[in-house]
């Protein structure tokens, strides 16, 4: 595995970062065809069909802003048909050194795997024995640790793949599965978001009272947001290093907040993005952060 690929924490500078550009929308998102999942997580998200050439125009955006910003962006090719394939957070998560191929839910994603195997992407990733996980769901909150949440798409199998597997590469962290309060949580990171040291984004609602006296324990300001923020996939936002954060334009609210914590907070036009529940974060891959 290339050693370029190396990813800590969620804030780290961002150095390396693949992305995909998005192709047409073919999901059914009614009728009979509608997966059950999806029906649940259409009940705590919002769906709605996405025109592909303005979203292709504001990931440009972001790209151009990561450029600018010092980010070396990789560019995967394209995965025909697939839907979601604008979202390669999901496929894959760099933990310090490794890279792991998710273990998708969905079989229709599976093709976006491939490009994986690219060495522009960096080797052969690692991949797990068993369960369910996706990148969505797994954040770095700090260099011990390791956030796994149990979603949809994320079963508590995986999570103790993930553990074997980093054990087995020599890497010494918890992995810590956070659990929920309701059905249909598309991922952990349209409801948590590490953006600096010690700060995080949460929408406390949708966790257990267990989860979020862990949350209240570990982390040093926790910075609330609102059913609505999250419905509009605000919380999904990306750190691009220790104080700076790109966010969705429309976060009015939520960047006030990060600004008055003296982070600096840039912003991009995500709202087609945003149509089905992903935004910055889950369009971006990162391989390396220093």
């Amino acid at each position: 595995m290339r050693s370029d690929v190396h990813v800590a924490t969620e804030y780290g500078s961002l150095k390396r970062v693949a992305m995909r550009h998005a192709g047409d929308f073919t999901r059914p998102l009614d009728g009979p065809d509608v997966h059950p999942v999806l029906a649940r997580q259409q009940a705590t998200s919002n769906w709605a069909p996405y025109d592909p050439a303005t979203v292709r125009a504001q990931q440009d955006q972001l790209i151009s802003l990561l450029r600018d910003r010092g980010a070396d962006v990789v560019l995967l090719p394209s995965a025909p048909g697939c839907s979601t394939q604008h979202y390669p957070r999901d496929i894959a998560f760099a933990v310090d050194h490794v890279l792991v191929r998710a273990r998708l839910n969905s079989a229709h994603r599976l093709p976006e795997t491939d490009a994986l195997t690219d060495p522009a992407v960096g080797g052969q990733p690692v991949d797990l024995t068993r369960g369910t996980i996706e990148g969505g769901d797994v954040l770095l909150p700090d260099t011990a640790q390791v956030l796994v949440g149990l979603s949809e798409e994320t079963t508590t199998d995986g999570a103790d793949a993930l553990q074997e597997a980093l054990a087995q590469h020599g890497i010494d962290r918890e992995v810590v599965p956070v659990r929920f309060a309701v059905e249909g949580i598309v991922h952990l990171d349209d409801h948590l978001a590490v953006v600096a040291p010690g700060t995080v984004l949460i929408h406390r609602e949708v966790f257990t009272a267990d989860q979020n006296r862990w949350f209240d324990a570990h982390f040093d300001d926790l910075v609330p947001v609102t059913a609505a923020e999250a419905r509009a996939v605000q919380v999904n936002v990306l750190a691009i290093a220790p104080t700076t954060v790109v966010v969705a334009a429309g976060s009015d609210r939520i960047a006030a907040a990060l600004t008055a914590r003296g982070l600096d907070v840039l912003s991009v036009d995500y709202s087609e993005v945003t149509r089905i529940p992903g935004s910055l974060r889950c369009t971006t891959l990162p391989l390396l952060r220093t």
